[in-house]
This record gives C-alpha cells, structure tokens and sequence, in this order.
C-alpha cells in the first residue's frame, strides 16, 4: 500500500508520536523509517537519554509500518511478537529506525530493525513478527 506524504503528516500528528517525540520520515515497499527527538519528558533516569522503552516503541512503530506498506485495502497488522537488543545507551539524537519487512506470508510478517544514533552508531537491534488482521467486520 502506497504511504503518501500527506498520510504521513496525519500520522505523525497524532498525540502517541508527538508525546514522545517520534516522526515517521518514509516508507516503501516493505520498509520504514522514523526519527525520534525525544522531549525531556520521556528520558529517565538521564537528562537527555531516553528510556528503553521509548526505543523500544520507536522500534515496534517502525516495524509495523514496513509491514503496513505491503497490505491491501481493507488490511492492517499488529505485533505479536518482538524482541530488542539494547547495544549502547542512547546518549546522542537524534535516533534513527529503520526497518525491512524479510518475509511475509498471508497472515504473518517477519521484520528486522535497527535504531541508531546522530554518529550512525547501533544503539540497538530488533525482530519482530507481525500478524496481517482484517479490518473490515464483514471480511
């Protein structure tokens, strides 16, 4: 499914995201990116250092719109499974995501991501598993 940028802009206006500082930056086929600016609200224990689990949501966003690039009409995807791999402390933003879709079956979808730091290095690494749900009730 093509992501206009007008559909990002809608997406990237909703309340989750501009809380926490995240901004889908592009999707194609069966990949995404997005760049977190994290407020200081959502880094703890450090100043400036986001929580693991600001990460980790960037992750799981991310990786589900690789996903959600390769889905028909009438489709969407939810995280069944995901497992991250923190590398280094996230000291340096902006932090970067980007993930790619590696397989996908009728109803499941595999992904892999990484999430970087203003350097390029890896803070951390990720997999996940996706399952394909129809969101038509009639479907």
């Amino acid at each position: 499914m093509t992501v206009s940028g007008e559909f990002l802009d809608e997406l990237n206006d909703n309340p989750l995201y501009r809380t926490m500082g995240i901004r889908v930056t592009g999707t194609g086929d069966g990949w995404a990116e997005s760049e977190l600016t994290p407020p200081g609200n959502v880094c703890w224990p450090f100043p400036d250092q986001p929580h693991g689990g600001v990460l980790f949501t960037l992750m799981d966003t991310t990786m589900a719109w690789s996903v959600f690039t390769l889905l028909n009409q009438g489709q969407n995807c939810t995280t069944i499974d995901l497992n991250i791999h923190y590398a280094k402390p996230a000291r340096f933003g902006p932090f970067r995501c980007r993930a790619e879709v590696g397989q996908r079956t009728n109803k499941l979808a595999f992904v892999r991501a990484q999430i970087t730091d203003a350097d390029d290095n890896i803070l951390a690494m990720g997999q996940g598993a996706f399952r394909v749900i129809n969101i038509d009730p009639f479907a």
